[in-house]
């Protein structure tokens, strides 16, 4: 089956897009024909070569979407042909397949056990989650990475009364989902921080109070309960760290280059603060969906200036490079 892909071939150059002939179904995999992809901050990172994966160019990206289940491998059990989907690349149940690679041309594109910037696409089934009908496509497609993140991050991993202070320290999708998920559980504290002036003023509209790190810094060493970091950067880590209180909490979910190191003044951690990494926000999407919803609901219209920025495919490298220029926060792929 011919399909359309766009594929990282060099690092810190666009992705070619290529008519590449998918191999049959393996144990465990799903073919799925893409409705939507996200664009998720992790891939600038892969493109700009800071994961430090050489060894797998040329290869597929992408690791959010919906769409349709066209075909299921041996032993798939959770889903058939038919079911409408969320991809994700936070595992559930269900087997594990690895991925594998594709010959065109002469050359082998390599593929992960999810990858979305593609119309169709061979994905693990424990990457796989029914959609909910109650769902939109579009939103279902933040629920495979930062809307399970950004939510999870303050649902699951703190235990958060309504009087802390809450920082959201970077809004991009992650930031502003976990912002949305504070405003829906009604917490009043939540101070929001971005390089991104007109970002900032966005959340100020809905709720939040932005502050000026640049020039205030000192006014908010010690102030926070809880810092959500979402950056991807070591040095606003190690910022957030000194930001919280000292019996408070960092939370980060970003992910600096590969090989770069947080550097933590031991003080800090003796005196009470807690730095914690998030993965995928602790979300189980299966067991977890339904909750997030019924808690969101009241504010699921703030969710719409994440999923209004759609590209066709064709257009993908001028969607990552507004993403890189910060002129869009979570662009969708349409297919």
């Amino acid at each position: 089956m011919k399909i359309k892909a766009a594929i990282l071939e060099s690092f810190k150059k666009p992705l070619l897009l290529k008519n590449i002939t998918i191999p049959p179904l393996n144990k465990g995999q799903v073919l799925v024909k893409l409705y939507y992809s996200g664009i998720c901050k992790s891939q600038l990172m892969e493109i700009e070569g800071g994961r430090n994966n050489k060894k797998y160019l040329p290869h597929m990206l992408g690791h959010e979407g919906s769409g349709i289940v066209i075909k299921t491998g041996k032993n798939v059990t959770k889903v058939k042909k038919g079911d409408e989907v969320i991809l994700t690349w936070i595992k559930s149940k269900g087997l594990n397949c690895k991925g594998g690679s594709i010959k065109h041309i002469n050359k082998k594109i390599n593929f992960g056990p999810i990858t979305t910037f593609s119309n169709y696409s061979l994905i693990s089934e424990n990457r796989i989650v029914k959609k909910p009908k109650f769902l939109s496509r579009k939103l279902a497609t933040l629920f495979g990475c930062a809307l399970s993140t950004g939510a999870g991050m303050i649902l699951k991993q703190p235990k958060l009364t309504l009087n802390k202070k809450v920082l959201i320290y970077g809004l991009g999708g992650i930031g502003f989902c976990s912002l949305i998920t504070l405003l829906a559980t009604k917490h009043k504290k939540i101070y929001v921080y971005d390089h991104n002036i007109e970002r900032m003023k966005l959340a100020e509209r809905m709720g939040a109070k932005k502050i000026n790190l640049l020039e205030n810094k000192n006014e908010y060493c010690n102030y926070f309960d809880l810092c959500i970091e979402t950056c991807g950067k070591t040095e606003t880590i190690e910022n957030g760290l000194s930001l919280i209180k000292y019996n408070g909490k960092l939370i980060f979910a970003s992910h600096p280059s590969k090989n770069k190191k947080i550097r933590i003044d031991p003080h800090e951690l003796i005196r009470g603060k807690k730095i914690l990494g998030s993965w995928g926000g602790s979300t189980n999407l299966e067991k977890d969906l339904g909750n997030y919803y019924k808690i969101l609901k009241n504010k699921i219209n703030l969710f719409n200036f994440l999923t209004n920025d759609i590209y066709s495919l064709s257009q993908i490298n001028v969607a990552l490079s507004r993403m890189k220029k910060g002129l869009t926060i979570r662009p969708l792929i349409k297919f």
